[in-house]
C-alpha cells in the first residue's frame, strides 16, 4: 500500500539508529534571562552624570558671505568647463581631462556647499 500523500515513506529501524542527521529537529523553549539583579523596572533611565562641555561660539556664528559665492564659483566654472569642452573650444580639441577638471570643480563647490552654515 502506498502512503498517505505529503507522508514521508517509513525507513527501517536499523537505518533510523544510523543516521544522526535525520532525527526530527527537538523544539528548545527560549526563556528570557532576567535583568542584571533579577528584578524588572519600568522606571525611565536616569541623566547622564558625564559632563558635556557647551559648543564653541564659534561653530554656532554664521559662514562668511564668500562661501556660497565661491560655491557657484565652482559649480560654474566646471560647468563651463565641460561644455567649452564639449565644443571643442578649450585648446587640444575635446579631451577627457577636461571633463575630469569640470567634474572636479562642480565637485569642489559642492564640499563648499557642505561648509556653509
Amino acid at each position: 500500500m502506498t502512503p498517505k500523500a505529503g507522508a514521508a515513506p517509513a525507513k527501517p529501524a536499523a537505518a533510523k539508529a544510523d543516521s544522526d542527521t535525520d532525527a526530527p529537529a527537538r523544539k528548545v523553549k527560549k526563556v528570557a534571562k532576567p535583568a542584571h539583579d533579577g528584578k524588572h523596572t519600568a522606571e525611565a533611565p536616569t541623566a547622564s552624570r558625564r559632563y558635556t562641555p557647551p559648543t564653541a561660539r564659534a561653530d554656532k556664528l554664521p559662514s562668511p558671505p564668500w562661501v556660497p559665492v565661491l560655491m557657484f564659483v565652482f559649480w560654474g566654472l566646471g560647468m563651463l568647463v565641460i561644455f567649452l569642452s564639449y565644443l571643442s573650444v578649450l585648446p587640444g580639441g575635446s579631451s577627457n581631462w577636461y571633463l575630469l577638471v569640470g567634474l572636479g570643480l562642480i565637485l569642489a563647490g559642492i564640499i563648499t556647499a557642505t561648509q556653509y552654515r
